[in-house]
């Protein structure tokens, strides 16, 4: 196995300490953020005059080639040859240019360049799932776009409460969405800072350019001190709270598609691309992605709750444990990434079916507060109306009638002030479209939300 620390031991480590150290398994993932830094990084010393322009130059091509070939897949990575992907690069960098290829850690520990190599991972996933959030979100404007005035009933408690329209209920999501696209932007912004230049934890004493550096890898800021430059993984936990908020999000979703592709809500039909079978029942139509993604969240809730602890009782600077870092980032990157890929097509393909939310949405007294509301501008005190209201719904109970099936003489019994305008206030169409206020449910305010959304974009 290739080691970076060998002069100090007198012995070799035994086979089960080589595998157990080696993180080449999962960090091999890293190689192309590891060589660009590299390349970075020797442009820089060749630069300042750290090591001469020639030795610089033959860095970065050996670099380049080491890169090509690892594209290619004609190297074999095996944990049993190297430590990890920095050791394994820079092996193969001296196989191709020689002993210069040994200048390059100049100014350079593996815990600055390991920091660095995540953050640039880092940058990147986050540019690509805030991608896959902007998708998502404009499919859900365009479903919503379609289905203004598609009435549904909205609950709390999963009991029928007031009717909304199909569309708002999209664009509760669609705030939700938006918000962890702007916790991904924010945890950008705190991890676009470079560690290079940090050493292993006291920087260096060559003279480099860590803002030439910088500039050439694309980072915003630098980080201010060596110690915590090497010991900060804070842009992995927050990066990991946000995808365990949008797992949440996603789960919250999933859980409302299997309940309204079951018999009991028939809100909704799956696509068949994104739903299964039963190996025994054959009339069975089972949401599993759904299902799955649902199930997915706690992967990310464990990544999140790993780096937590992993990282709460450790002193400064760099400790060992921090390897730990990364199979958890990269599990709740990888797992996001692909429940957003999968969810986004299985909602675009889905068949809503309206006749039965709008059948839902007349039942269950979901117009009581708007007949509350009537009363009440008609100078009822609300306390007085709402108990007026219960009653009248109770009435409605045992006598198997809706509001709207009251005729003017009941209606009186309870409230004497009622007019023929009751009727009207009670329609569940006229209970959406009053709505108007921002931020409800009422087709014309829907609108409008959905023109802001696209706009926000």
């Amino acid at each position: 196995m290739t080691r970076l620390w060998g002069g100090r031991f007198k012995k070799q480590a035994d086979a089960l300490v080589e595998e157990f150290h080696s993180s080449l398994s999962f960090d091999r993932r890293l190689y192309r953020y590891d060589i660009r830094g590299s390349i970075a990084h020797a442009r820089m010393l060749g630069r300042t005059g750290i090591i001469r322009a020639q030795e610089a130059e033959a860095l970065v091509r050996g670099l380049e080639t080491v890169l090509a070939e690892l594209d290619a897949g004609r190297v074999a990575l095996s944990p049993r040859d190297d430590e990890d992907i920095h050791s394994l690069v820079e092996r193969l960098l001296v196989a191709r240019v020689g002993d210069v290829g040994k200048k390059l850690h100049t100014a350079r520990s593996r815990n600055d360049q390991v920091a660095l190599d995540l953050r640039m991972y880092l940058k990147h996933e986050i540019v690509g799932l805030r991608e896959l959030l902007t998708e998502l979100q404009r499919t859900l404007l365009d479903l919503a776009e379609r289905h203004t005035e598609t009435l549904m009933p909205g609950y709390t408690h999963l009991q029928r409460a007031q009717p909304v329209s199909l569309a708002h209920h999209l664009l509760a999501y669609v705030e939700m969405f938006h918000r962890d696209d702007g916790r991904l932007a924010d945890c950008y912004r705190r991890t676009d800072v470079m560690p290079l230049g940090a050493g292993a934890l006291a920087g260096t004493v060559f003279p480099i350019d860590r803002e030439f550096t910088a500039a050439e890898l694309g980072f915003a800021a630098l980080a201010e001190n060596s110690l915590d430059a090497v010991a900060d993984r804070d842009f992995a936990v927050e990066f990991c709270a946000a995808a365990a908020l949008i797992m949440v999000h996603l789960s919250r979703f999933c859980e409302e598609l299997v309940l309204w592709s079951s018999a009991e809500f028939g809100f909704v039909e799956m696509d068949d691309a994104f739903a299964t079978g039963s190996s025994m029942m054959p009339q069975k139509k089972n949401p599993d992605m759904a299902e799955l993604i649902r199930g997915k969240s706690g992967r990310v809730f464990g990544d999140l709750q790993a780096l937590l602890t992993m990282l709460k009782g450790l002193p400064l600077a760099y400790n060992k444990d921090l390897q730990e870092d990364k199979e958890a980032l990269f599990d709740a990157v990888d797992t996001v990434k692909k429940c957003l890929t999968v969810f986004t097509p299985m909602v675009r393909a889905l068949e809503f079916r309206t006749a039965a939310m709008d059948r839902a949405a007349r039942g269950g007294f979901t117009n009581a507060t708007d007949l509350a509301d009537y009363l009440v501008q008609r100078g009822v005190p609300f306390r007085e109306a709402h108990e007026i209201v219960g009653r009248v719904v109770l009435y409605c109970l045992e006598h198997g009638k809706t509001l709207e099936e009251l005729t003017m003489e009941e209606y009186r019994r309870f409230a004497p002030g009622v007019g023929e305008d009751v009727f009207a206030a009670v329609a569940t169409e006229n209970c959406l479209a009053a709505r108007k206020v921002r931020g409800g449910p009422a087709p014309a305010t829907v609108r409008d939300a959905i023109t802001r959304a696209r706009a926000r974009l």
